[in-house]
């Protein structure tokens, strides 16, 4: 062929390989992905080993006694005193960082901010980028993420819920949209690896031994509305109001339908979601959740809805799993219990809606607009990675929580005492990034004739509307004597 020949185009029928197959394992020692995995799990190792190697040496026995005498025997991490965050204050902020009746919480913020620079600078470092660099940025981005928690703390702001994502972004927000966001901070903006590391962590407290509690009704109410509603929303998106963004339509369908801000993550990653499409997912469900968080036990009440039909109805339907906890508390120990509940066997979604999504965004929605020919490991190249380390720690906490003696005791307190911990931090550097790397004037065209906000709005409708009728069906007409003989033994 002559060299300034034209390159024949291809016919009509006939599909393109885009690349060439990537090295799976070149991409476990570059990836941000596997790195979450990495990082999550050594640190959850860590915080199970700590534990659990300083546990008395006559624990059977101590646990044998108390299970006798029917009481709960109380043991706890090594690391508790170790690791923290800003406490809650009244009148002075200082209190959140030295408070009044305990010792001072800034030695163990400042260990969480040492562990936490050591191990990301791991990755970064393997990721072939400047530790210096990282360092000095993450230090700005920590300290912004410890001021949000700070006023995540002040007595009012925590009765009405406004959790630490809601200041967490705000913060960001104000400096990238009035200063801008410093150079020297940029670096260390690592959305996706802060959130996808916590997401990892957060696999060891989604235990499927939850999905026993409830039984057949929690996973009807959890597994059988929520890709009803994903599903509807983003058909309603396309063909009705006929979004131009089919990925941020797929992020605002997952967002609302399955469990809020992890759920965005992990879609946004399946069908390669831009940072702003992202952002403004997440704000419009933070905004959303704080309203539905505060209305809907009022509501209940208001309809005379018992807590255990009540409690699911929440779980089903509010995004965010500190919010619906906050909300069941208000009707009570019941509804708490049923809500999370629900909310922890719909987080098990996560990693089915990624894969169910990366499937589809390459078969039948990349293949199809440019014709590059769907296989398996394009689809394997996209499936968001982190998803398996937050399956595969599920799958290992779940089984210890059953099968190790004390179980029951040691998984849930290595969680609330330490791994919890870097989630919750690793979730605000995470809303901190977002905030600092966001700018409102690249977020105004998605406003662009209010369809993304319909689309949300008429979404969640239809997802009240459906939990509610499934959560009767399966709360107050199936297995109404079989929930109320569970709940009140």
């Amino acid at each position: 062929m002559p060299e300034n020949a034209p390159t024949p185009e291809p016919e009509q029928n006939e599909f393109v390989v885009a690349e060439p197959r990537r090295s799976t394992w070149s991409e476990m020692k570059t990836s941000e992905d596997w790195w979450a995995v990495w990082i999550g799990g050594a640190l959850l190792l860590i915080c199970f080993l700590a534990f659990y190697l300083n546990l008395p040496e006559n624990f059977s026995e101590q646990l044998t006694e108390a299970q006798a005498a029917g009481e709960k025997l109380e043991v706890h991490s090594p690391l508790k005193s170790w690791l923290a965050k800003p406490g809650k204050w009244n009148e002075s902020p200082r209190d959140s960082l030295f408070p009044p009746e305990k010792s001072s919480l800034l030695i163990p913020i400042c260990v969480v901010f040492l562990i936490s620079l050591c191990v990301f600078a791991i990755g970064i470092k393997v990721m072939g980028q400047s530790v210096l660099k990282f360092a000095i940025g993450f230090l700005g981005v920590f300290l912004l993420a410890t001021l949000a928690y700070v006023l995540t703390g002040q007595v009012v702001a925590k009765r009405y819920n406004l959790e630490y994502a809601l200041w967490a972004l705000m913060i960001g927000l104000v400096i990238s949209n009035t200063i801008g966001t410093p150079k020297w901070m940029k670096p260390a903006l690592k959305t996706e690896l802060y959130i996808k590391t916590g997401l990892v962590i957060m696999g060891a407290s989604v235990l499927f031994s939850r999905l026993l509690i409830l039984g057949v009704p929690g996973i009807c109410v959890a597994w059988i509305v929520t890709p009803i509603v994903l599903i509807s929303t983003y058909i309603f998106g396309q063909k009705i109001l006929k979004l131009e963004s089919k990925s941020l339509n797929m992020v605002i369908s997952a967002d609302m339908s399955v469990c809020g801000v992890s759920a965005a993550i992990a879609t946004a990653a399946s069908c390669k979601a831009k940072k702003e499409e992202l952002s403004f997912a997440i704000g419009l469900s933070l905004s959303f959740t704080v309203f539905m968080m505060i209305l809907m036990p009022i509501v209940i009440k208001l309809l005379g809805i018992g807590p255990i039909l009540g409690g699911a109805w929440m779980g089903g339907t509010i995004d965010s799993t500190g919010a619906v906890a906050a909300s069941g508390a208000i009707l009570g120990e019941q509804a708490e219990q049923i809500a999370i509940t629900i909310k922890m066997i719909q987080n098990i979604l996560i990693g089915v809606t990624a894969f169910g999504v990366a499937v589809y965004w390459v078969t039948c929605v990349e293949g199809k607009d440019s014709q590059v020919k769907p296989n398996a490991w394009e689809i394997w190249y996209r499936f968001p990675k982190f998803v398996l380390g937050f399956v595969l720690a599920s799958s290992v906490f779940s089984l210890l929580y059953v099968s190790m003696q004390g179980g029951e005791i040691i998984v849930p307190t290595m969680v609330k005492e330490s791994s919890k911990v870097f989630r919750g931090w690793f979730f605000c550097l995470a809303f901190i990034s977002i905030g600092l790397e966001t700018n409102f004037r690249e977020l105004t065209k998605f406003l662009k004739g209010g369809k993304p906000l319909i689309l949300y709005v008429c979404g969640q409708s239809l997802n009240l509307i459906l939990t509610l009728l499934m959560a009767w069906l399966m709360f107050s007409v199936f297995y109404k004597d079989v929930i109320n003989e569970v709940f009140n033994k």
